[in-house]
């Protein structure tokens, strides 16, 4: 198994889920322990010089004036847990939570945080163990940080709270016992340093690229189809036109979509048709999924940067610098997740328009929705309602939550970012496009159908052949619930994305296009 060393590795997106999912190991370095220890050497230093820092000797927030006594200096980490443990709601994913545990540690393994080493060894071993604590998906606003989410996280470390263990939700207290271990018992500024951070809304951002890297690849993969089916042009799809606008995105997309169509005998049977121009929704695809990607670009690289940052308060430089900032504050953040969320509901807007395009039949070679006997059968035409409501929900979900701003702590946090909301949100938008795109899947599968004997690429043929193995060709109508979960179930696997990557290299084609490297390592 490969190892990470936190606090010293460049931690990325896909190595977070790799080390969630136990593919890649989480370490810590002998040079990282010393400098985790160095860091809780200064903290004890300060607090045996009385001298008076936020959060290690005084109260919280609004309490920042109120000094602490130093023999209670322990029980105030430990009372901040408890008391800042109000979120509500049902949990969020347990891998969600794992990784939070991964930021986080990776964050403390910097040696700015003034943590004991041991408190990072027992959250290690949680996420070895996969005894992962269950936190509540609502009650943060993103201001110092994600604070009752983190104090759910860490519950478990004191004893309290639940966890997933062994396929169950159950007491803390009863997983460390199972284990044969005693809570931890929290040195000074520890609690603090655990529950200030960002780890709440930047997990859901580690998903969300990860997520919609493979949803944008679904998307032009089956655009693609689409185009095939319709009889789509392959003009605008021309290096020479995108060289002349040349975003990253867009000329991805164009070249790739270029590339998997060149060579096909559909494409070529109607080379010289009447048709002077498609609609948008087909045209338009490089500049539209595109603009996506040209966001995820973005998105990406924020979120990459979080991931290596320290963001909790107050950061311990040396027993005589500590600097009570803003380094937990999620604005950097939220307003990326708002505009992801914009460019992964445009995929599924441009999505449904594909769909009802297809439903029109006639001028583009299939018949009016979808099948040759409507009337007696409605064929396609309610897959399209399904597209969309939930087309229309996202639009509902992409106002920005980071637009607003209620204070909090009696007016100490007068101005929060709300970048949690942001992150679920994202999620749920990229849940409901996968769905359209599913549906844009069967459409496009059926719409292709009618052009046999022709045939397209080795890739698009490919494709096909894996959807109609599991997916029928359909002229009369029937339940499609079982159909659409088996769609469902390519999209959210990327089982498409391998098929087309395995018969492209197996073809010796070169399909994937202009600006690979881009998109391909996060």
């Amino acid at each position: 198994m490969n190892t990470f060393k936190y606090g010293k590795d460049i931690l990325t997106s896909s190595l977070a889920v790799a080390i969630a999912a136990n593919e890649i190991k989480g370490i810590l370095t002998d040079a990282t322990k010393q400098e985790i220890n160095q860091s809780a050497t200064y903290v004890q230093e300060i607090v045996d010089a009385g001298k008076v820092v936020y959060g290690i000797n005084t109260g919280f927030g609004p309490l920042c004036t109120t000094l602490i006594d130093a023999h209670d200096t322990r029980k105030l980490q430990e009372n901040i847990l408890k008391s800042h443990a109000v979120g509500v709601g049902e949990p969020i994913d347990k891998e969600l939570s794992k990784l939070m545990l991964i930021l986080k540690v990776h964050a403390l393994a910097k040696g700015f945080s003034g943590v004991q080493l041991s408190t990072v060894e027992r959250v290690i071993w949680h996420i070895q163990q996969d005894v992962i604590p269950v936190v509540p998906k609502q009650g943060s606003v993103g201001a110092s940080g994600d604070l009752a989410p983190l104090s759910h996280l860490f519950l478990p470390l004191i004893g309290l709270g639940k966890v997933f263990c062994g396929g169950e939700m159950i007491d803390s207290s009863s997983a460390l016992a199972s284990f044969g271990l005693q809570p931890v018992v929290l040195g000074a500024k520890e609690g603090l340093a655990l529950i200030n951070g960002t780890q709440f809304m930047t997990a859901h951002g580690v998903r969300a690229v990860v997520d919609m890297n493979r949803l944008m690849n679904n998307a032009d993969l089956i655009a693609t189809l689409m185009l095939e089916g319709l009889n789509g042009s392959i003009k605008p799809f021309y290096s020479e036109l995108h060289q002349l606008r040349p975003y990253k995105g867009n000329k991805y997309v164009a070249s790739t979509i270029y590339n998997l169509l060149s060579g096909s005998d559909i494409l070529a049977s109607h080379k010289n048709c009447t048709r002077v121009q498609d609609p948008y929704s087909l045209r338009c695809i490089p500049q539209v999924h595109g603009a996506s990607r040209n966001a995820w670009l973005h998105f990406k690289e924020i979120i990459e940067i979080e991931i290596n940052a320290v963001t909790d308060n107050p950061v311990v430089i040396n027993s005589e610098l500590t600097i009570s900032g803003g380094n937990f504050h999620g604005q950097p953040i939220a307003l990326p997740l708002d505009y992801a969320t914009l460019a992964v509901s445009e995929l599924g807007n441009v999505s449904d328009r594909r769909i009802y395009l297809s439903l029109e039949g006639q001028t583009n070679g299939v018949p009016r929705l979808l099948m040759k006997a409507t009337g007696l059968n409605s064929g396609f035409m309610i897959l399209q309602y399904t597209t969309a409501a939930l087309a229309s929900e996202n639009k509902g979900l992409c106002f920005p939550a980071s637009a607003d701003s209620i204070p909090t702590s009696m007016g100490q946090e007068d101005h929060v970012s709300m970048g949690s909301i942001s992150g679920r949100k994202l999620l749920q938008v990229i849940d409901n496009v996968e769905k359209i795109l599913s549906i844009e899947l069967l459409c496009a599968a059926q719409a292709k159908d009618y052009h046999y004997p022709l045939q397209s690429t080795p890739v698009i043929e490919a494709i096909h052949q894996y959807i109609r193995k599991h997916i029928p060709h359909m002229e009369e109508d029937q339940p499609m619930q079982e159909l659409l979960d088996g769609a469902l179930h390519m999209i959210k696997s990327g089982i498409l994305i391998d098929i087309a990557r395995e018969t492209a290299n197996s073809h010796n084609i070169d399909v994937f296009g202009d600006g690979v490297e881009y998109f391909e390592q996060f």
